[in-house]
């Protein structure tokens, strides 16, 4: 059958056949089908044009993504500063274990098997002083019924817990302990009435300079304080003790009998030193002598900072948390309130992909502004504290380097679901929100 000019040729039921590519709207290709060559395909954004459409919403709403930022800043900080805190101690511990050195170890009595006090030998000193690898040997020797006063009018009973000792004149040699004011004794003073006393029993004592002016009642003698000691870092007891020469101390009631024993060895030999050190000391019963390594305690120190490091990283973690909640509510309210811009783009032609990862790149931006801004703000803080310390700043890069990607590993999870949700919104339904 032949059709009228201008008449279009029908289908099996006479409906108008459209062409190839007319009516309205685009055609979309269906799943699995290549796109036919001719047809448009959606504009790329680069990288600058990303960071630029992701900005729009941090622009626009800077107080709201200041606050934003502030929760994920404030957990970055938490932990930078924790961190660089526990790393500055840390070196500084290291830094005073180097200087002091490690190599020193103690012998002191101890019990016997029936509960009572163990006495080292006369001999000790000299027994210690044998061992091959012993570079240095030094002592102290506890005297009895010996308190110490500032004056002769304070009761018996106030003693501050200042406790006297008979001291070698090679005592601050082997352990590394300095004079703050006045100066040591000497194999001269130390046959006179001529006292050291500890940073701590100087303090209790209210002295603050040592002279010949200056003295203290110790038993029943006077004694002039002829220096002050720095705090002792590896021999704390000498902190709270009043020191004087050995042959001072046989005029009181000073039995002559070493009460601590100090030794340096060689760095590598002392496991061997001190495996050999008790039965040295004490032949006749070395299970009455104990033998320690000062630097030991700083080490379980140390350690227990560490424990506590963990702790405030603890919470720094939950603090970032908190924030990444904060952030992935902030980006839902952002999506709600721009439905109408997300509708218009649509319209003109951006892809659901292109939407996810306008909302995404946005919440990154925001995770990286707080991450940036908390590691600058823990590092000020890491560096204040050490200052006041008189500690070096020590900032490790991986805390400041993880902090940052721990924000940006947040940030894109708490944008993840906003994304999405802005992706999935219909151009028509978006337009029609008012």
């Amino acid at each position: 059958m032949t059709s009228e000019p201008g008449q279009t040729q029908g289908g099996p039921r006479g409906e108008p056949m459209s062409a190839p590519g007319a009516g309205g709207g685009r055609d979309e290709p269906a799943p699995g089908r290549a796109r036919r060559s001719g047809e448009l395909k959606p504009a790329s954004l680069k990288l600058r044009d990303v960071v630029r459409v992701g900005a729009v919403g941090l622009r626009t709403r800077p107080m709201r993504a200041f606050l934003s930022a502030l929760g994920i800043a404030i957990g970055i900080a938490a932990m930078v500063a924790v961190v660089g805190i526990s790393s500055s101690s840390r070196a500084e511990l290291d830094g005073q274990l180097d200087a002091l050195g490690t190599n020193l170890l103690t012998v002191t009595p101890g019990t016997r098997l029936t509960g009572e006090q163990a006495q080292l030998p006369l001999a000790a000193e000299s027994m210690v002083r044998r061992i091959p690898p012993v570079r240095a040997e030094s002592a102290i020797g506890k005297v009895d019924d010996a308190s110490v006063y500032r004056t002769n009018k304070i009761p018996d009973v106030q003693t501050n817990g200042i406790i006297a000792y008979a001291a070698r004149t090679n005592l601050l040699d082997t352990i590394g302990a300095t004079i703050r004011s006045g100066k040591w004794i000497d194999a001269a003073t130390g046959s006179y009435p001529a006292t050291v006393l500890g940073a701590s029993a100087a303090e209790r004592l209210g002295i603050t300079k040592a002279g010949p002016d200056t003295q203290v009642l110790i038993g029943n003698k006077w004694f002039t304080v002829l220096g002050i000691l720095e705090p002792a870092a590896l021999a704390p007891e000498l902190d709270s003790a009043a020191l004087m020469g050995w042959p001072a101390a046989s005029d009181l009631s000073f039995d002559g009998h070493p009460t601590t024993i100090y030794t340096r060895s060689d760095d590598t030999q002392v496991p061997a030193v001190r495996s050999v050190l008790g039965a040295t000391a004490n032949p006749e019963a070395p299970n009455e002598v104990e033998v320690s390594r000062p630097s030991d305690a700083l080490a379980a120190k140390q350690a227990a900072g560490q424990a506590f490091t963990g702790l405030l990283l603890g919470l720094g973690a939950v603090a970032l948390l908190v924030g990444g909640v904060g952030v992935a509510n902030i980006m839902v309210i952002s999506v709600l309130e721009r439905r109408a811009e997300i509708g218009l783009r649509r319209s003109l032609g951006a892809t659901r992909g292109q939407i996810r990862t306008q909302f995404l790149t946005e919440s990154l931006l925001l995770s990286a502004l707080g991450g940036v801004g908390g590691a600058l703000l823990g590092s000020a803080v890491t560096a204040a504290y050490a200052s006041y310390q008189n500690w070096l700043t020590v900032i490790p890069v991986w805390a400041l380097a993880g902090g940052v990607a721990a924000t940006l590993v947040i940030g894109g999870l708490a944008g993840l679901y906003p994304a999405v949700r802005a992706s999935r919104l219909s151009p028509t339904e978006a337009l029609a929100t008012p």
